[in-house]
């Protein structure tokens, strides 16, 4: 199956015409030529049946077959706000795995004990594209720009949550994930830096509604943490 990411498309299109990337991608990568079928998302949950009618490099010309709306839509919304990782191949990694697994929104998130304030928005975004192509999801997941904590919980106050928790290493009592949340909610998990959140970002965060959650015994990484939420949301909505 040819899958093409093509966010300009309408679902009472008749015809399109492929990026100049993608037409060189399908006509001088993948040899495709004139009556192939493809498939095309949106990133908003469309999903597209077409034909090639002309196969040109710069402008490949399709036919549109069949549209199908919310597509696989998921039962449920999950929201993870992450400190970006020193190394950004890790960041990448969690990036690409949550996209796989299920995730709607990511927030990179400055903390006390952050090591790294700045991503590339741009070049997250392509790895999500890739990574719902490769899993064939017809929703692209939200990246949000870098905030500092106490800006992030002031731009989320007035949103509904299920559920929020917050993954700490502090002592104290805490909850398995999928015991804090019920099935298709809508759920925000906060992830800190390798440093961990500092104490005063922790009783913030718990006077503000958000449940302490253990990801286990094992000390995890920052991005093993966020893809052990993603995965036990997913289990949980299955």
């Amino acid at each position: 199956m040819h899958l093409f990411y093509t966010p300009t498309i309408e679902p009472h299109y008749r015809e399109f015409m492929l990026s100049e990337d993608e037409s060189k991608h399908a006509v001088r990568v993948l040899r495709l030529t004139a009556g192939d079928e493809i498939y095309l998302i949106d990133g908003v949950g469309g999903w597209y049946k077409a034909k090639i009618l002309d196969p040109h490099p710069k402008r490949t010309t399709l036919s549109i077959l069949r549209v199908e709306q919310d597509y696989e839509k998921p039962a449920y919304y999950l929201h993870v706000a992450v400190a970006p990782t020193k190394n950004m191949d890790r960041m990448e990694w969690f990036l690409e795995k949550a996209t796989e697994i299920g995730i709607q929104e990511i927030t990179p998130i400055v903390s006390t004990h952050s090591e790294r304030k700045e991503v590339k928005i741009e070049r997250l975004n392509k790895v999500v594209v890739s990574a719902m192509k490769q899993s064939l999801k017809a929703y692209l997941p939200k990246i949000n720009p870098v905030t500092s904590l106490p800006q992030f919980f002031e731009q989320i106050k007035a949103e509904e949550y299920t559920a929020k928790a917050i993954a700490h290493c502090a002592a104290g009592e805490k909850q398995y994930l999928t015991d804090t949340c019920l099935p298709a909610g809508k759920y925000i998990i906060l992830i800190g830096p390798e440093g961990d959140f500092s104490e005063s970002e922790i009783t913030q965060a718990l006077s503000l509604g958000y449940q302490p959650i253990s990801l286990g015994n094992s000390r995890l990484r920052t991005e093993t943490a966020a893809v052990a939420c993603c995965l036990e949301i997913a289990v949980l909505n299955r």
